[in-house]
């Protein structure tokens, strides 16, 4: 049978439906809602008083936003600071009491009677540290590539061929050479190795006195506590001089036993064989180690959390945070699995969708959980593609039913909007590491 030619069906209801079929064709297309241009804040309005200006900094009153972070700028007594990302300021300003803790210390009469004219030089040692202060600003958190926008897969960048290079067991040697991976990590000025030069028992020592991390990356603490553990090489003047408990260690605080009185050989043992019994493999671990952005502190972290839930998907974590090229996006990892710890206390994870930098979570009630530990999220095409992405391979890697996304930070209204038009939960303001330490130290103050 011949078919017979389609029929226009507008064409059956006459001139009334052409015209209103000739508006529709003229009105507006909707494509969804316009992307964000990066915000910025008054420091005022995004912290509490006492952390924006206190007795040795001040936290500039514009900050702006690159990515899903705050961009914080400080002028101290010691010299200028750069913080990406609240956590990391609030890591900072914890740094700077400790340089005035350790000023105030060479100044007292026990240190002087003990140290004699050497401890002169303490003060004037964490002052030497910032000669040029454009290149401390660098040292800091500036002048290097920011975290970015990328919450999605992996992928190899130009940043990772360091690592390669001194990770391979088939590189080339100096000739009459035969150098280590940890001395060639050393050498780069890069890795975990790099983190713990200088660093020495007493040194240690010191930095559990007044809450640091031995390993930070500020300079200008680091010189300090080189500087300090020199002159107390000892260590008996530590145990004459009182100083008053601090009120946070920063992140190092849960795991501050280990970096301060653990030997960093055996400190790298222990971490290494937590992520083994986890099923991390031998490749991944040594890429670890030589990543520019972990510090032994962070590797302790990392592994510390990861081993508390030990679920599918943790082993591929560590693999991708291997990847972390800056103490930023190291920070980030390490946050992101200390969310995971402490979400998994109370809502118990049975595995992590693999290959994401952005960690997601599945509970045993089918939820898909993200652990954004993040500032500011406004609606961008990379945070679209991200949420896609992540909402697509979730239920069907995941077989996740439910999404939802809980982060440290805010979202822009137009962002939160969106989100949840894409079928996703929001938490916001989850407490960070640092933010829990330091309201658990206050309440611990309190009922003393």
């Amino acid at each position: 049978m011949k078919a017979m030619p389609a029929r226009s069906t507008l064409a059956t209801f006459g001139p009334a439906a052409l015209a209103v079929a000739a508006a529709l064709a003229s009105a507006p297309v909707a494509h969804g809602a316009a992307f964000e241009a990066p915000r910025t804040f008054q420091a005022s309005a995004i912290l509490k008083p006492a952390q924006v200006k206190g007795p040795h900094f001040t936290v500039a009153p514009t900050v702006k936003t690159e990515g899903y972070f705050y961009i914080f700028n400080i002028t101290t007594d010691y010299g200028p600071l750069e913080a990406e990302g609240k956590d990391m300021l609030l890591l900072r300003l914890n740094e700077i009491g400790a340089l005035a803790q350790l000023d105030e210390v060479s100044k007292s009469g026990v240190f002087l009677a003990a140290a004699g004219n050497s401890v002169l030089n303490v003060g004037k040692g964490v002052a030497s540290a910032v000669k040029d202060p454009e290149a401390t600003v660098k040292g800091v958190g500036g002048g290097l590539k920011r975290f970015g926008s990328n919450l999605g897969r992996k992928a190899k960048r130009a940043g990772d061929e360091a690592a390669d290079a001194v990770s391979s067991d088939g590189d080339k040697k100096a000739e009459g050479q035969d150098k280590s991976t940890t001395d060639k990590a050393a050498a780069a000025g890069t890795g975990m190795a790099y983190s713990v030069l200088g660093v020495s028992k007493s040194g240690r020592k010191w930095a559990q006195k007044v809450g640091a991390d031995p390993y930070t990356t500020n300079p200008i603490l680091k010189k300090a506590l080189t500087d300090i553990g020199q002159i107390d090489a000892a260590g008996g003047i530590a145990a004459k001089v009182v100083v008053p408990i601090p009120m946070v260690v920063s992140g190092t605080a849960t795991v501050g036993n280990l970096v301060w009185s653990k030997d960093p050989e055996e400190l790298l043992k222990m971490n290494e064989a937590k992520l083994q019994k986890m099923g991390v493999g031998a490749d991944a671990i040594k890429k670890l180690y030589v990543s520019k952005g972990f510090t032994l502190s962070l590797y302790t972290r990392l592994a510390a959390a990861l081993g508390e839930v030990n679920v599918p998907g943790c082993a591929d974590y560590v693999a991708t945070a291997a990847e972390a090229v800056t103490e930023r996006e190291a920070d980030f990892f390490v946050e992101s699995s200390g969310m995971l710890e402490r979400f998994h206390k109370t809502t118990p994870v049975v595995a992590l969708l693999p290959d994401s930098r952005a960690l997601v979570a599945k509970t045993k009630d089918a939820r898909a959980v993200v652990l954004l530990p993040v500032d500011w999220v406004s609606w961008t095409e990379a945070y679209e593609k991200a949420l896609t992405e992540v909402g697509k391979r979730a239920k069907e890697e995941l077989g996740a039913q439910k999404l939802e996304l809980r982060m440290t930070g805010t979202m822009s209204a137009e962002a939160k909007k969106e989100t949840a038009a894409r079928g996703w939960e929001v938490v916001e303001n989850v407490p960070s590491t640092i933010e829990d330490l330091l309201a658990n130290a206050a309440k611990a103050k309190t009922t003393k």
